[in-house]
């Protein structure tokens, strides 16, 4: 593994060292330096600091391990991979996410998982260990989203507006989302145990990666969020 001084050099050309190394890279002294990893398809990076915008972007199967928090647009349209956030995001992490996996212990900010879409036999996950801001799953097409919620501070486990416009995937939010107002182009109730299968591996996943007890998350309830309607705008358009 190649250890890279990001405050040696600057943003570009930290950048052009990680993509022309073969090997894997560890990123130390790291502030605010944009597009880490973007396009990557072959190699592992472990980054020590803060990650500015648009880390794994365009992510094509490379994993990403961030020690600390992660700024906005967190593998923004990334394709496969995994990206490990061991402290908070910004806004809008998943953007146009395609396929691949994020994970992020605690929390995220606004607009989680907008655009987020299936995309040849792809499916993306976000697994968001605390809580998220508003606009989560925004035009969310596809995919699937998951919001913990294991914050002790008695906030909602998501902001305003969630799911607006949502037209495909699936949001589960752990907990019965007491105070939270969804619009009323979808459907929120009780996720079965069957509807929740389709998550537990990706929380197991999350939970063996920061060191939790999965049983005892997967033992709450989770509210489902799903789309009630192929086409959720075409009352606001043609008329009966």
């Amino acid at each position: 593994m190649i250890v890279l001084n990001a405050r040696a050099t600057d943003n570009a050309a930290l950048n052009e060292k990680v993509r022309a190394t073969r090997e894997d890279c560890e990123i130390v002294g790291c502030i605010g330096e944009r597009f880490i990893g973007a396009g990557l398809s072959d190699k592992t990076i472990s980054i020590k600091g803060i990650p500015g915008n648009a880390l794994g972007a365009y992510l094509n199967g490379a994993k990403i391990f961030v020690d600390g928090n992660a700024q906005d647009a967190v593998g923004d349209t990334m394709n496969e991979g995994e990206i490990v956030v061991r402290g908070n995001a910004g806004d809008a992490p998943g953007y146009a996410m395609r396929g691949g996996k994020i994970y992020i212990k605690g929390n995220a900010g606004y607009r989680a998982g907008i655009h987020m879409k299936e995309y040849r036999g792809k499916s993306p996950v976000i697994i968001i260990g605390g809580r998220c801001g508003s606009f989560l799953g925004e035009y969310q097409a596809g995919g699937l989203i998951v919001v913990l919620g294991l914050n002790k501070d008695g906030k909602r486990i998501v902001g305003n507006f969630p799911c607006a416009g949502m037209h495909g995937g699936k949001v589960l939010l752990r907990g019965r989302a007491d105070g939270v107002v969804f619009p009323d182009k979808v459907t929120a109730r009780t996720a079965t145990m069957d509807e929740l299968d389709c998550a537990k591996p990706y929380i197991e996943e999350f939970c063996r990666i920061f060191g939790m007890d999965a049983g005892e998350i997967l033992s709450s309830p989770f509210t489902l969020v799903t789309p009630d309607s192929s086409n959720p705008y075409k009352r606001m358009y043609v008329e009966n």
